[in-house]
């Protein structure tokens, strides 16, 4: 039996504090706890933050990196994306005057809706797994990532920052579309190299 190494114990963890995270974010609605709540879930974001470069740099220096970690790791980042772009795309789980774009919940899931179904189909067609970050991909998850803080720290921002998630939401978009054609395109090109060398065999 395979036994959870250190990193992927860090990642489990993150994946189990995205349950929180939620509860803060439903919480958003209710005047009485919306401050709090919204102050709580960048809490648990900053420590969510924190493992996810820690649990990288320890299978990087252990030489521990697995399988399941490197695909445990993107699937923490996609829950947590898609919970957070959801809930804050919804009027009453929202930040007050600081609801997002539905374009933006769009690019979002569209863009990781794509990847899972492609993913399916390559399987099929190839029979074999790919589990391949693209930097396209990497960008645009720091990118929604860094959207999320912008949204929640909103209020807290000074007139001259309140701009700031406007512009976070506009380039996660542009990178989610761009990520998107990255992974369709790297797919067809898998797909192909794959066919020739079955023909070659």
């Amino acid at each position: 039996m395979t036994t959870l190494n250190w990193p992927n114990r860090m990642t489990v963890v993150r994946i189990a504090l995205i349950a929180p995270f939620v509860v803060c974010l439903l919480s958003l609605g209710d005047p009485r706890w919306s401050d709090t709540a919204r102050r709580a879930a960048l809490g648990i974001f900053a420590v969510m933050a924190v493992t996810d470069g820690l649990d990288g740099f320890l299978a990087r220096r252990l030489r521990c990196e697995t399988p399941l970690g490197r695909f445990l790791d993107p699937i923490a980042d996609k829950l947590l994306v898609l919970c957070a772009v959801v809930l804050l795309a919804h009027e009453t789980t929202s930040v007050p005057d600081c609801i997002l774009p539905g374009f933006v919940l769009v690019a979002a899931i569209g863009k990781d809706l794509l990847v899972v179904v492609g993913f399916c189909i390559v399987y099929i067609i190839t029979s074999r797994a790919c589990i391949c970050p693209r930097r396209l991909g990497k960008l645009c998850t720091t990118a929604q990532l860094a959207m999320v803080v912008a949204v929640l720290l909103r209020p807290d921002l000074p007139p001259l920052l309140r701009w700031l998630p406007a512009v976070c939401w506009w380039i996660a978009t542009g990178l989610a579309i761009a990520a998107a054609v990255d992974y369709f395109r790297f797919g067809q090109r898998f797909v192909a190299a794959a066919i020739q060398t079955q023909t070659t065999t």
